[in-house]
């Protein structure tokens, strides 16, 4: 994964044992957390859309949907430090604000329409 190419969807779980799993969107957290039911995230990161800085995915504010196309998935989903940002983001390009709850039950629903 190229890190730098998407710096403003990227995320980063750490798994209670100190693993730590890079990856470059919510798409591949939700494959990783699926994969590894067997172990607990102590903290999941993602990238601020507008300043790419690692930010609490769950006290992030998430918008999916809008057009523009998503990283791994056709629909996108991406988080904001705030809510003005995800606001802002939402009034230039569509999409709903949501929880990093149902962001991360949107992405388990879209790995289901990307593949069919």
């Amino acid at each position: 994964m190229d890190r730098g190419k998407f710096a403003h969807s990227r995320m980063l779980i750490e798994y209670d044992d100190g693993t730590l799993v890079p990856t470059c969107s919510l798409h591949c957290v939700a494959v990783d957390l699926a994969n590894n039911l067997d172990r607990s995230p102590r903290t999941i990161k993602v990238a601020d859309y507008n300043n790419f800085a690692l930010i609490d995915a769950e006290t992030a504010s998430w918008v999916v949907g809008g057009n523009r196309p998503g990283v791994m998935s056709a629909r996108g989903k991406w988080a904001f430090a705030t809510h003005t940002q995800a606001e802002k983001f939402m009034a230039e390009n569509g999409g709903d604000s949501v929880t990093f709850e149902s962001a991360i039950k949107e992405a388990y629903a879209d790995m289901y329409k990307d593949t069919a």
